[in-house]
């Protein structure tokens, strides 16, 4: 049986991204609901708030579902204890150190996965005793990593130095890319971009219909000196630019992005002023479907590509 299949007892070993603003409660079970495995996005919710749209997802869904929690989030023991007083199952950790609560997790009985963007913190996860790793590619949405290493390098070299489940992310958004993923020695995938376009998104309508308009190398990696981030091209973005040309300096950056940018864009519909995070496979998506039309959508190219692969 496939190991992320068995690790998460779900049907299909596909994991939804749990992106801020984009990954609510109806998103999140929608997914587990088709088989997959839904990710709520906890950096951007209050500790109240994830507690609300963890009780919303077990009324919505009998299958399994679990929590994206970035390490840096500054009230992250409040989330620890939300999640463990719901016995939510699952928890993907992100954005720091995994020896910091992996231990402390997985003494409740969670299953612990970490997201790495190179083979070295992916050695480190595994030390740390998570039970598997995404590895994520430089392609992806949101923050990155900053080795700037495409999947298609990423996944073999970390699946030829780890012993546990690896789950590919990063410019996955069709079922050819998940076979793709497949061959080169992932148990499963992450997608973000591809979920954050659907009607049960959390993200604004405006936000959505945005991604559906993205054409190649309309997103760029920046913000490297605070945590590099793969954003959409809009004037927000021509002002980082710009001050990036003025030779902007670390602190003068951080006082530019402010707070709440990411909010105001993908969530508010500030398509001009917010911060709009989004993968380059938003390149390939050119219509917001539901997640049950995403997940038929992906069998059927999946099954399609594997049937008519070439042959050398």
């Amino acid at each position: 049986m496939n190991k992320i299949r068995k690790l998460f007892g779900i049907k299909l070993p596909i994991i939804q991204g749990g992106m801020v603003w984009n990954s609510g409660w109806q998103l999140v079970s929608a997914v587990s609901n088709n088989g997959g495995l839904g990710l709520l996005g906890s950096g951007s919710m209050y500790p109240e708030v994830l507690k609300e749209h963890i009780q919303k997802c077990k009324k919505a869904t009998s299958m399994p579902f679990g929590v994206n929690l970035p390490l840096l989030y500054p009230d992250i023991d409040k989330h620890i204890q939300t999640i463990v007083d719901e016995k939510v199952p699952i928890v993907f950790t992100s954005a720091g150190n995994p020896k910091t609560y992996t231990s402390e997790l997985k003494k409740h009985g969670i299953i612990v996965v970490h997201v790495v963007s190179s083979l070295k913190f992916a050695l480190k996860s595994q030390e740390a005793g998570v039970d598997a790793v995404v590895a994520e590619g430089f392609e992806a949405g949101g923050h990155n990593g900053r080795e700037e290493t495409t999947t298609f390098c990423l996944i073999p070299n970390v699946k030829k130095h780890i012993k546990i489940p690896l789950i590919a992310a990063g410019g996955i958004s069709t079922g050819q890319q998940i076979l793709a993923a497949q061959i080169l020695g992932a148990d499963g995938v992450q997608i973000g971009s591809r979920f954050a376009a659907t009607a049960e998104s959390s993200a604004h309508q405006a936000f959505k219909e945005k991604i559906a308009l993205i054409q190649e190398g309309d997103t760029v990696l920046t913000l490297k000196e605070l945590a590099p981030t793969r954003l959409i091209k809009n004037p927000f973005f021509q002002e980082l630019e710009q001050a990036y040309a003025n030779g902007v300096s670390k602190e003068d950056l951080q006082n530019l992005l402010g707070k709440g940018r990411a909010k105001k864009g993908m969530f508010e519909g500030d398509l001009d002023e917010g911060e709009l995070e989004i993968g380059q496979s938003s390149a390939l998506i050119d219509s917001i479907l539901t997640v049950k039309e995403v997940f038929d959508l992906l069998l059927k190219e999946y099954k399609e590509a594997k049937e008519n692969m070439p042959v050398f």
